[in-house]
């Protein structure tokens, strides 16, 4: 029987995108293995994911995508999943029993070598060697391994903590409880308990697998590996085949966006571009945006900025001129580009004009900079961000110090600290930034040459399958 691999992503378009990146990975290096994606969707992101899955099939990549029976149940709405309620955790458990049919039935024809997911709180009673993917980087989930210990060293929840409190996890440097995703503030949160059941299932895997490389992030490689995160307990294989990224064609940029984009960038001189981009659920208040109008203008920078509409009512559609201060567009058009609610950002950070990139720290965001060597600015929104933001600047010393108000949420920041910031990272005292970022460029490359940490990763987890199965 032929060899396959089962993939199985959350219930999220993102999560769906990053394990087709992965199967064309696995592909490009091992292309006589057969690959099918499972599919279980959320009934509000049915579009967007079926949309995505159109797009791939269309292509030669020999990838089958395998539809999965929506549960009886009543599915959550869309509130309950954005927030991690305990309703969108219980309604992916429900197809629980039909991951395993279609598992069961994928087995008559082929040889299943792996079953990677990339869900945290559910196993699966399967003889087939499984393991998790890890969208994030290691710092993030080097802190997720070690929750069970240090839920143990205090009664309180992390939010009732004094956020001067360092918390220490291995690999990591100092961490404000502001710092972590909100979901692990709160020992009550439905998500709390989700990402603590982590190491339930620790025993059941054969090995992990995340999107960075050996050198961006050491210290917490390190710490996982050694076992540090995990302390009374077993670690499975650690296997970091990063980065991966996905282009702006797979990201579904149209001919006409990239075009615009790219022309305004084709007239600017070399690194002179500052790239300001947030993310799919990057919104400022309206207050705040003003703040990084005004801030860039006075910054006498070059920049291409995405403007999204502001909360709460981000999917109303508002005009730029609405948004931002008066006469803004008109006083900044010979320097600057604004875009509305999305942009190309992979071809941008690629191009010669771009020289800095303020971000939200999704660590997608994070590895196409590093990708492509531009030096960044962090200012983290939400999720893992804070955490991103904080190893890149103390840890990884790739960046400056991020934007962060005073309680590390809330607030405007002012448009003096965005011209302050803006100017240091384009200016003279950027320099020690942008050579770094060109350094960890030129590793990120190595990490893929033949002997690279992340080629010989990719070769040691399809050899473990390999040795499964003798």
């Amino acid at each position: 029987m032929k060899e396959a691999i089962v993939l199985y992503p959350a219930a999220t378009s993102h999560q769906m995108i990053s394990m087709v990146e992965l199967a064309k990975l696995i592909l490009q290096h091992h292309p006589n293995i057969s690959i099918t994606i499972l599919v279980a969707i959320m009934p509000f992101d049915t579009s967007t994911i079926s949309t995505y899955i159109s797009s791939i099939s269309q292509t030669s990549l020999p990838i089958s995508f395998l539809s999965l029976p929506q549960p009886s149940e009543d599915p959550p709405g869309p509130a309950a999943a954005a927030t991690l309620g305990k309703a969108a955790f219980d309604y992916i458990r429900l197809y629980t029993p039909k991951v395993l049919d279609a598992l069961k039935t994928i087995s008559l024809t082929s040889t299943v070598l792996a079953f990677i997911i990339s869900t945290f709180g559910i196993t699966y009673d399967t003889p087939i060697p499984t393991y998790l993917y890890f969208t994030s980087g290691a710092s993030s989930f080097a802190s997720i391994l070690y929750l069970p210990t240090i839920h143990n060293q205090t009664t309180k929840s992390f939010k009732d903590l004094p956020n001067n409190t360092p918390l220490h996890f291995p690999g990591l440097p100092p961490i404000k409880p502001s710092h972590l995703p909100e979901p692990l503030l709160d020992r009550g949160h439905p998500a709390y308990q989700e990402f603590f059941s982590l190491g339930t299932l620790l025993p059941n895997l054969k090995g992990m697998i995340l999107n960075t490389f050996e050198m961006l992030e050491p210290q917490a490689i390190k710490a996982i590996t050694e076992g540090a995160c995990v302390p009374k307990g077993s670690t499975p294989p650690l296997y970091c085949i990063g980065p991966r990224i996905v282009d702006a064609k797979q990201r579904g940029a149209s001919d006409d966006a990239l075009s615009k984009c790219l022309l305004w960038l084709d007239k600017q001189p070399s690194q002179s571009v500052v790239f300001l981009c947030f993310g799919r659920k990057g919104a400022f208040s309206a207050p705040q945006l003003k703040e990084i109008a005004f801030g860039l203008e006075r910054s006498k920078q070059r920049f291409m900025w995405v403007v999204r509409n502001p909360p709460p009512n981000s999917d109303t559609e508002r005009d730029l001129e609405e948004l931002l201060p008066e006469g803004f567009l008109k006083r900044t058009k010979e320097r600057g580009l604004v875009l509305k609610s999305w942009a190309p950002q992979a071809a941008i950070l690629s191009h010669q004009a771009v020289g800095g990139f303020v971000t939200h720290c999704g660590w997608n965001s994070v590895l196409e900079a590093v990708t492509y060597g531009v030096p960044m600015l962090p200012w983290p929104l939400y999720a893992e961000q804070r955490l991103n933001s904080v190893v890149l600047a103390e840890e990884i010393k790739l960046t400056p110090m991020p934007f962060l108000t005073e309680d590390g949420k809330g607030g405007v920041v002012s448009s003096e600290e965005v011209e302050r910031k803006v100017r240091e990272l384009m200016g003279l005292e950027g320099k020690g930034f942008r050579e770094s970022s060109s350094m960890m460029k030129i590793m990120a490359m190595a990490a893929w040459t033949n002997g690279g940490s992340s080629f010989t990763a990719l070769s040691k987890l399809v050899a473990s399958w390999k040795q499964e199965q003798s």
